[in-house]
Order: structure tokens, then sequence, then C-alpha cells
């Protein structure tokens, strides 16, 4: 991949700031991009415009454009992962990525664009390392700067020579379940989307293997899964920290973590997931002038777990007014911005049903055909849970220096991802 030049721009196309790595694109190309651009119909122009034998991908974030450049058969994909990498670097070191951050920073901005590319090609992207040794509050670089191990090393994420007094890593096993179930019933979509994130207090240069009850691990070594089930994943991307070809070869989860936050890998399920929270909802209209709704909300998963923050909304016809409920448990309003009645429940033990009862007034004369179609929506959390079964079976801790007081936590979370369930 190379990218010829980086360019940020204004909501209305002007360059407040470029960096020009190959000088093989005149730089008043920008602005023949800016017009073509501009003269797109907003949401129908296309992610990449090419223009004269230029090729501009760009990205759109808040009020400003990110565009890079080129004049060869570059990796489009490599092209929009760039833009993006330097959206999070601006982020982290400005706070918020807008118009009047980059000319504050014109001087910090440079020496990251300097440091992230070189000759078109990426160099360093990880914000973590280019804090060490690019700092907001130095306008410039005094005298020769050293690189950190981290850049110059194989290791290009962590650092070299990192202690804590307590040795800790802690893996949260997070899924996400989008679902969507017709209004006779029957599930229409679901999917579970998810993801493996650590927080990493390891000193050293810890290397770290994990296991999972992974259904193709277990395939091809031809061992039995035991008491849980095993797992099939689809869509696996890595943090580039895990060693791929150990992976491919073995099914070994095998990495030296960065230090701090980050997300070890993200996968997706596409399997028919049995609605976690059931809803059924009778609306039934009285002549027009009002309208009484009956919730009925059963949780579907096992008795031991406890969803926490159960939030359920129940569309009403946008003219609903006079609203009085009767809950059997938790809360219930009518949010008028949202024309929906919000139920929350804080705490739903598994296997219960709860029921709310509803009653509006309608000013206006409505026919049965004109109720709200919109789908009932759900919000949830089910902690020490996952519904696609996934398991950490094992995360060995190995450190050159030998240090026996690693503490691995591992905590699993079951959430809602785009939930809903449509009205009769």
């Amino acid at each position: 991949m190379t990218a010829s030049a980086v360019f940020v721009l204004d909501v209305k196309g002007k360059v407040i700031i470029s960096r020009n790595y190959r000088g093989d694109v005149p730089l008043n190309a920008i602005e023949r991009f800016s017009h073509l651009m501009l003269d797109e119909v907003e949401g129908s122009s296309p992610p990449i415009i090419v223009d004269k034998g230029v090729s501009f991908a760009y990205v759109k974030y808040n009020n400003l454009y990110l565009v890079a450049c080129t004049t060869r058969n570059s990796n489009a994909t490599t092209l929009f992962l760039f833009l993006y990498h330097i959206i999070n670097v601006f982020k982290e070191y400005f706070r918020e990525l807008e118009e009047e951050s980059i000319r504050d920073n014109f001087v910090v901005i440079y020496e990251l664009l300097d440091e992230m590319m070189d000759w078109g090609y990426p160099q360093i992207t990880d914000q973590k390392i280019l804090s060490e040794y690019i700092m907001q509050e130095s306008h410039k670089i005094q005298g020769v700067a050293k690189p950190p191990p981290a850049v110059t090393g194989v290791v290009s994420w962590r650092s070299e020579g990192i202690k804590y007094r307590k040795n800790e890593i802690f893996l949260d096993v997070v899924e996400s379940v989008n679902l969507l179930v017709g209004s006779n019933g029957n599930v229409l979509r679901s999917e579970i989307l998810g993801a493996l994130k650590m927080r990493s207090y390891l000193s050293g240069m810890p290397e770290l293997k994990l296991g999972l009850n992974d259904k193709l691990l277990f395939e091809s070594t031809g061992r039995n899964p035991g008491k849980g089930k095993a797992v099939e994943m689809e869509d696996i991307k890595f943090h580039q920290c895990v060693r791929l070809a150990r992976f491919e070869n073995d099914r070994t989860i095998s990495f030296i973590p960065p230090d701090g936050e980050f997300e070890l890998m993200s996968y997706r399920l596409s399997t028919q997931v049995r609605p976690l929270i059931w809803i059924e909802a009778i609306v039934e209209p009285h002549s027009g002038s009002r309208i009484e709704y009956t919730i009925k909300a059963k949780s579907q998963f096992k008795q031991r777990s406890v969803a926490s923050n159960v939030e359920i909304s129940i569309p009403v016809p946008p003219d609903a007014d006079s609203p009085s409920f009767k809950a059997g448990t938790g809360t219930a309003k009518y949010a008028p911005e949202k024309d929906a009645i919000v139920w929350t429940i804080k705490q739903f033990p598994g296997q219960k049903e709860f029921l709310l009862r509803a009653h509006f007034g309608l000013p206006s004369v409505q026919q049965d055909g004109q109720l709200q179609k919109k789908p009932i929506s759900v919000k949830f959390e089910i902690p020490y849970f996952t519904v696609s079964g996934i398991q950490v079976r094992y995360l060995k801790i190995m450190e050159k220096s030998g240090y026996q007081q690693a503490l691995p936590w591992v905590r699993y979370i079951t959430q809602n991802g785009d939930y809903q369930l449509r009205m009769n």
C-alpha cells in the first residue's frame, strides 16, 4: 500500500492541513476532489473518487474530511484502515477531533503524520507507542529523539521494562445478541457478536496462551470437549499481537499482550438464538378515544442467571395522552420524545414472568389500522452468562523472570445488540 499524500479538509472542502509523502501528486489535485465531492448528493457519494489518474479515498468524521490520495494501484482497504488509525490517534491526543483541535495543534499533527507514515508506507499507528516520544505539551522535539524499543523491536505494541507490584490480567468475554422476531412469533434474524476484551497489568515481556472451547480445535485433535459444548466461531478478527501462523496451525491463541486495555479478538456466530427476554403485547383500542396495553415479559434463560437494567420500550401512538400504569414489578413511564412506554426492571431473574398494564387517551379518532407498527425494543445485560456457550478453558502466563504471582480474572457478559420484537 502506498499513499502519495494525506489531507484534512473542513466541511466545505477547504484544506486545513496536509502532508505530501511522495511528491507524485500535485497539491492542487485536492481542489478538484473538493468540487467533485461537493457536487455529489449527500449520502450518495462513493467512498473512493478517481479523477485524472488520482484515486481519493476519504472518510468523514464530525465536521472534517480525511483524505488519502494515490496514483498507484494501492489496497483501498488499507488506505481506509490508515485513515481510521489517524482518527483514533488524534482523538487520544486531543480528546475531540474537530476543526478547532486541528488548528490548535499543527506542530504535533505534523510530527504524528511524519511518524505514522514514511514515503507513503504506514509505520507506527499505535497511540501508546507514539505517545512515548511525541508529547502534546512539547511543540518541538529537542535534539535527537531516541525511538522507544517498541518501535525498533519485534513487539511494536509493547515497550520493554514495564513493572507492576501486582501482576494481573483481566479478560471480559462480551457477547451482544442481535434479534428480530416477527409479529407471528417466529425469529426472522438472529446472530451473536462477541469480543474478548483484556486489561493487562503484567511486568516484563510475558507470553500468554489462551484456550477456548473451539469446535475446530477439538475436531482437528480428536479430543472430546467434555461437559460443555464446542463453539464454531465465524469472522474471527485478532489484535496484531496474536501469532496468526500459530493459530492457523493448531488453533492456539498465543500472544504478547499490549500494556493496558485492548481487544484481543472479535467473532460472530450466525446461529438460531432463542429470545432471552420474550415480550408479548396485547393492544386494545376502544372506539378511537382510548387504548389499553397488556405487556407480558418473560425471561427464557437459566434460573440461576439474572438480567440487570432491563429496559423495554413499547411504541404508542404519537398523540397519546393521560397515561396510567400498573406494573407487577419495576417502574413504567411515558416517554413522549420516543412515543413509547419505557418499562424498567432493575433485576430480572431467569424463568420469571412479569406483567404491565397501561392505559392512554387518544384525543384524535384513529382507525385500528392506523396504530403504530414500530417494534418493541429491549435493552439488558446478563453477567456470568454467554448465550453461545463459549468458555475460556485456560489462560496461561509465562515470563522469563519466572514470577508466579500473576492472577488471571475472567468474566462473562451477555447484552443486547439490535434486539427487536414486532407487535401484532
